[in-house]
């Protein structure tokens, strides 16, 4: 008898049907059946924040998510932050303010700071600090990753004012 169910998926704006198992998790089948490997594993705990996704615009643990449970959902990548070999505009605050350097977290702060940023365009770097909190980087410190969120979201607010 098999355990497997088709799910239906819609991952950065296109629709999937995968065949898994209902225990199996989201970061799982992004990787291993969409082959969309930006999202990382880390601890398979939800601590380290490696595998953040956003489900629905808000950052979510893809290690802690079981696949079924995304049917109907909009979930995003970080493969969905650029297009055409062009860096997203926080893709590019990283690279700009050294916010990487391993890279292995750094798909897990972009995808925390877009789902923050949708829902927060003003934030402060005190709450940005907060927030980034929840994600472990060993390699950079957070500083560097607190000033690209910081200045994206400037950007944000200054593309958003009216022209005079």
């Amino acid at each position: 008898m098999s355990n497997k169910q088709l799910i239906e998926l819609t991952v950065n704006g296109v629709d999937h049907e995968v065949i898994t198992e209902p225990r199996r998790t989201l970061v799982d089948v992004l990787r291993h059946d969409l082959r969309l490997t930006g999202t990382h594993v880390g601890c398979e705990h939800g601590v380290c924040g490696a595998c953040t996704v956003l489900i629905d615009g808000k950052p979510a643990r893809a290690c802690l998510t079981f696949a079924a449970q995304v049917e109907n959902t909009e979930i995003r990548t970080v493969e969905s932050l650029s297009t055409d070999d062009t860096l997203s505009d926080m893709q590019q605050a990283f690279a700009d303010h050294h916010g990487l350097q391993c890279g292995f977290c750094t798909p897990g702060f972009l995808m925390l700071a877009e789902g923050y940023l949708a829902e927060n365009p003003d934030a402060t770097k005190e709450e940005i600090r907060e927030v980034v909190a929840s994600n472990y980087c060993r390699c950079t410190g957070y500083q560097t990753i607190v000033e690209a969120i910081d200045s994206c979201a400037e950007q944000r607010r200054c593309a958003a004012c009216p022209k005079s």
